[in-house]
């Protein structure tokens, strides 16, 4: 199934929306990685002395922002041009906090985590230019 076909269906879909569908997606995959990043670090403190709750407070916050960001570049009706363009800058800084939270451990989940915030904030910044 192609979120993009799905998009170009609506009836008030005239313009080209590649971009906006792109970050659509990857904001809900960051969502999905944030929220099994999150997770992961709560395991890695059990029994530990680590400290990972700014990074887990990060991530879900992160995946919180991209959920929203999806549901919001997919609404093509009557469209607030104002309110997307806004939460798209805030999937990009929510992004950008949790790839560098991520970046300063050494596991596997922080890396993919980073990488993939590191992909929708590229992919949100690409769209903002057809939200005017």
């Amino acid at each position: 199934m192609s979120l993009q076909k799905m998009v170009d269906a609506h009836p008030q879909v005239q313009d080209k929306t590649e971009e906006l569908v792109l970050a659509a997606r990857h904001a809900m995959l960051c969502s999905l990685f944030c929220t099994s990043c999150a997770d992961a670090c709560v395991a890695e403190m059990s029994g530990s002395d680590m400290d990972m709750s700014q990074c887990i407070r990060n991530c879900l916050d992160c995946a919180d922002v991209c959920a929203a960001t999806a549901r919001l570049a997919t609404r093509r009706t009557a469209q607030n041009i104002d309110v997307l363009r806004s939460q798209l800058e805030t999937c990009i800084k929510a992004c950008e906090t949790c790839a560098e939270e991520c970046e300063k451990h050494d596991n596997d989940h922080c890396r993919w985590c980073a990488k993939m915030c590191r992909e929708c904030a590229d992919d949100c910044r690409k769209a903002l230019p057809l939200v005017q």
